[in-house]
């Protein structure tokens, strides 16, 4: 099974990484740097908010794709909520 968004949020979501894999890029510098700390942890505070984001994107197109579109088929739908509440579970 895929990504359940359209191309056009597939293309969206690989965007935001790119630009979430230059922040990281730039927090590692930061630290080579020898850069104040709480300067480093706002970059990574930024980093972790981004990756929050994309995380968000992919769970709405699960929901408004996968999920949705197995609402047909009680058993899929039962197993795709459950696999999704045991991940939801997990966060921390």
């Amino acid at each position: 099974m895929g990504l359940c968004g359209t191309d056009q949020d597939k293309k969206r979501l690989v965007t935001r990484l790119k630009r979430i894999e230059g922040q990281i890029r730039g927090v590692s510098k930061m630290i080579e740097q020898d850069k104040d700390c709480m300067d480093v942890l706002r970059q990574v505070t930024s980093v972790s908010g981004a990756m929050r984001g994309v995380w968000l994107q992919i769970v709405g197109d699960h929901i408004r794709g996968c999920v949705q579109n197995a609402s047909l088929d009680v058993i899929n739908r039962d197993q795709l909520i459950d696999e999704l509440m045991e991940h939801l579970g997990k966060i921390r």
